[in-house]
């Protein structure tokens, strides 16, 4: 027997389904990575060689990001890839932005021990790092999306209709009830099994979830609770 909330299992319809991919694309950052090659070991660390390498990188990758942002400002993060000399895979060590010392080899070392750490709740004494690899990303420095904030009231809105649909989980047709995505406010409530229709795509509420519209409009669909 069915009841009650909708707990886990959770997905988000937002408007313009058909198109969704290309309004994400128009408001995301913009960003551009490069990564380059260059073996050291950090005991023999070469601070003019990842200088010179990193300040090609920045100008490869601003030459690509100001296209599309010309007056933004940019945010630039870099990572080089380690190991400890023998083993066969690298770790990701974040590396602050700036110019690097002749003596910085030591405080790679240290960054990488605690990245290794982190990972593997101990370190390798006696043994020689080596990076291998050299990474910079540079992005503009845009706000991400806030979440939708919740709605106080609910409500179930009338179907339009019912319409048959084929139900795979039972081998049945089943009476689903028809709601235009237009006349839904936030707040509605609409219990699987549905369908909600709009201009570019149509949602199939299963019989086996709810759905509901959260505040910015937007379709939230969660796996009903199901007890014996």
């Amino acid at each position: 027997m069915r009841h009650g909330g909708w707990g886990s299992g959770r997905g988000i319809g937002r408007r313009g389904g058909g198109v969704g991919s290309a309004i994400g694309f128009l408001r995301a950052q913009i960003s551009y990575e490069v990564v380059r090659t260059r073996y050291l070991t950090l005991d023999r660390f070469d601070a003019g060689m990842v200088n010179d390498l990193y300040a090609e990188m920045r100008e490869e990758a601003e030459a690509v990001v100001r296209l599309g942002a010309p007056d933004e400002t940019l945010v630039e993060t870099r990572n080089a890839f380690m190991r400890y000399r023998g083993q066969g895979h690298e770790i990701t060590v974040p590396l602050p932005v700036g110019t690097f010392g002749p003596d910085d080899g030591a405080a790679l070392a240290g960054w990488f021990a605690e990245a290794y750490s982190a990972l593997f709740s101990r370190t390798i004494p006696n043994l020689t790092v080596e990076a291998l690899t050299w990474t910079l990303s540079l992005a503009t420095d845009r706000p991400g999306t806030e979440a939708a904030p919740s709605v106080q009231t609910h409500y179930r809105p009338e179907p339009l209709g019912q319409r048959k649909l084929f139900d795979p989980a039972s081998g049945a047709w089943i009476e689903a009830a028809v709601h235009a995505r237009s006349e839904l406010r936030p707040g509605a409530e609409i219990p699987g099994p549905a369908v909600i229709v709009e201009d570019e795509t149509t949602t199939l509420v299963t019989n086996g979830f709810g759905a509901t519209i959260n505040r910015l409009g937007q379709i939230v669909l969660a796996r009903k609770e199901t007890a014996a």
